[in-house]
């Protein structure tokens, strides 16, 4: 005879994608008039694939107008944290040991559990965007 466990499964709820940005980034994106909306919009585009992979969870994003790069990690593509930004003018690209370090960077958010987001949150290195949309 099969047993029936008298407990529901536990579903465990859909978690939404979030969008955070690293406390450098939030310094630096105003300086280059990149507000929070138009991150939020750029995030939705690489959420649709409309960037560039660099693989292993980093991805280079065009903003303001093709002016800047961003550069974001990728957690299980739930959480989207951009982590640095440039100037066109000032480079073409991202060295090769610099894609390695974001590279582990990435590896590193994608091992953190719910908890240290939380924490990072709450110590201000992270800051959440896009929750109201």
């Amino acid at each position: 005879m099969i047993k029936k466990s008298l407990k529901p499964d536990r579903v465990k709820p859909v978690e939404m994608d979030r969008a955070f940005k690293t406390a450098w980034f939030a310094k630096e994106a105003p300086k280059a008039k990149i507000t929070d909306e138009a991150l939020c919009h750029a995030i939705r585009q690489v959420m649709q694939g409309q960037s560039d992979d660099l693989g292993g969870g980093v991805y280079k994003k065009r903003l303001n107008d093709n002016m800047h790069r961003s550069i974001i990690i990728a957690k299980a593509g739930q959480h989207w944290i951009y982590v640095y930004l440039y100037a066109k003018k000032d480079r073409e690209n991202i060295a090769p040991n610099e894609l390695a370090a974001f590279k582990k960077l990435a590896k590193n958010y994608g091992s953190a559990s719910d908890i240290k987001i939380a924490a990072l949150l709450n110590d201000k290195e992270l800051l959440e965007i896009c929750h109201d949309n």
